[in-house]
Parts: C-alpha cells; sequence; structure tokens
C-alpha cells in the first residue's frame, strides 16, 4: 500500500464557472490533493529531491485555481489531477475542488468535486 501525502484547505480566487458573472467577478475555491506515493527513499536519504515537494506543488496548484478559467468544477479537478500525475514519483492523486460561492438558489455549505486518477 502507498504512503500518502496530503494537502489540505489550499486558497484562491478563481473565474471558473457555468455562468459569465462567475468568470467576470471570480470567487472562492479551496483544493484538496491527497497523493500515493512511496515516501521510503525520501525517508532513508532524508533529502527533498526523493520525494513530491509538496510547497512547489502547492504554488502551483494555486497557480492553476487563480489561472485560466474553466467552465466547470470537473475540468478543474482534472487539470489538478494531470498537474500532479506529472511527477513520475506519483502513483495516484486525489482532488477535491470546494466551490463554497457557487451560485445556488438554496442556502448550502459547500459544493466539492472529488476525482481519483491513477497512474496507467
Amino acid at each position: 500500500m502507498p504512503d500518502r501525502i496530503e494537502l489540505r484547505g489550499l486558497t484562491a480566487r478563481g473565474r471558473h464557472g457555468w455562468f459569465a458573472h462567475e468568470r467576470e467577478n471570480g470567487q472562492l475555491f479551496r483544493v484538496d490533493v491527497a497523493l500515493s506515493v512511496d515516501t521510503r527513499a525520501a525517508a532513508e536519504s532524508d533529502d527533498l529531491t526523493d520525494t513530491v515537494d509538496y510547497g512547489s506543488l502547492a504554488e502551483r496548484v494555486v497557480g492553476l485555481v487563480s489561472g485560466e478559467p474553466v467552465r466547470l468544477v470537473e475540468t478543474l479537478a482534472q487539470r489538478i489531477a494531470d498537474l500532479c500525475l506529472d511527477d513520475p514519483r506519483v502513483e495516484a492523486a486525489e482532488v477535491t475542488v470546494h466551490k463554497p460561492e457557487a451560485p445556488m438558489t438554496v442556502p448550502f455549505d459547500d459544493v466539492t468535486v472529488t476525482i481519483r486518477r491513477a497512474r496507467t
């Protein structure tokens, strides 16, 4: 069973959404990422180059959220998963995108989309 590296609550403003006002005004998004990674080499060497640099990954994820807008949260989640899987040490990624300011007409706490992608 692989080890896990998790980043929770990465937060950025993005302009993602189906409606024009979402793309024009932007809104808050939060992202959780869980990576399946074998951390044994890093544990033995105690060297950052032997594992996923989660600080750098966090910056790139926030860059995607605050960058080019997409219409669907599913598309954003897929782009984040693809980014995570760019690192050959990542065997699988689970990405949850939170959209707490989604334009809905009923009271709610949060809207999330969670995807799981694995190296094939």
